[in-house]
């Protein structure tokens, strides 16, 4: 095993405790991994730079506010069993005969991959892997309907086609739900996401459902990024893996937002 490959996956231990955590703190995490804690330190430095991480004397927090959101593949591992929860919850909504629009991202695509026993589904999504998958299920007929690919320039990295032509193509349909990913959700800043381009097609899709559900894992709560996408009160729902904020309760209730807390199967 290459030493660049250990390297993210010690990026990648920091990220999952801290996720848990909120904080890490680097003697013990050199001891877990065992290695030096100036190897820890340099991965740590490191995921400061990409905004991951904040470091702190002894270890590092999560930052409060983010501008840059790490890589697609490196996200796919981080809070795995949560997304997946996430996915199963969300599929549950979707009833038969629906139009439903998924947007890109890691949990979106957890949520494709739930999508089974329903009939006359019409899905629009501008994620290739979640069209991937979700073209894979009605060839093994776990559900039966149509999917639609939203073209457009292909944003390499996300994996997904966002931008004007694609809003424009977006804009041609109606759908009954839109699942959306987030950077970010605060009661002070609303929905926020990483990327101008990526938070306009959540946006667009937003517009055009009678229902908009936001799915966002336990990591998303009370977090902003660069780039609003909607006010907090344009969200019918969001499924998270995280019980609902204390002191949120009262403020979504007045907005009529739903808070639903999937649960997170240890033996997934």
């Amino acid at each position: 095993m290459s030493l660049s490959v250990l390297a993210e996956e010690r990026k990648m231990c920091i990220l999952e405790w801290l996720e848990r955590e909120g904080k890490v703190m680097v003697v013990p995490l050199a001891a877990h991994l065992d290695v030096s804690t100036e190897t820890v330190r340099r991965d740590m430095a490191a995921l400061e730079k990409e905004g991951l991480l904040k470091r702190v004397y002894g270890g590092a927090i999560k930052p409060t506010f983010r501008t840059d959101e790490a890589p697609y593949s490196m996200r796919q591992k981080v809070n795995f069993e949560e997304k997946r929860a996430i996915g199963r919850m969300a599929a549950e909504m979707i009833q038969d005969g629906s139009t439903i629009a998924i947007d890109e991202g890691t949990t979106p695509l957890e949520l494709a991959r739930a999508i089974q026993g329903r009939k006359r589904l019409t899905v629009l999504t501008n994620s290739l892997p979640a069209a991937v998958c979700l073209l894979e299920s009605l060839s093994q007929d776990k559900f039966s309907g149509k999917v639609i690919l939203l073209g457009g320039e292909v944003n390499p990295e996300q994996q997904a086609a966002n931008g004007p032509l694609s809003e424009r193509i977006a804009r041609e349909f109606r759908v009954d739900q839109a699942f959306l990913s987030v950077g970010g959700i605060t009661l002070t800043h609303g929905i926020t996401d990483y990327d101008l381009n990526e938070a306009s097609m959540s946006r667009t899709l937003a517009e055009a459902a009678q229902e908009v559900i936001v799915l966002a894992d336990r990591s998303k709560i009370g977090i902003s990024t660069f780039a609003h996408m909607l006010p907090i009160e344009q969200a019918d729902v969001i499924v998270t893996d995280a019980p609902c904020p204390a002191d949120w309760t009262a403020a979504l209730e007045e907005k009529g937002v739903l808070w639903v807390q999937a649960p997170v199967k240890e033996d997934s």
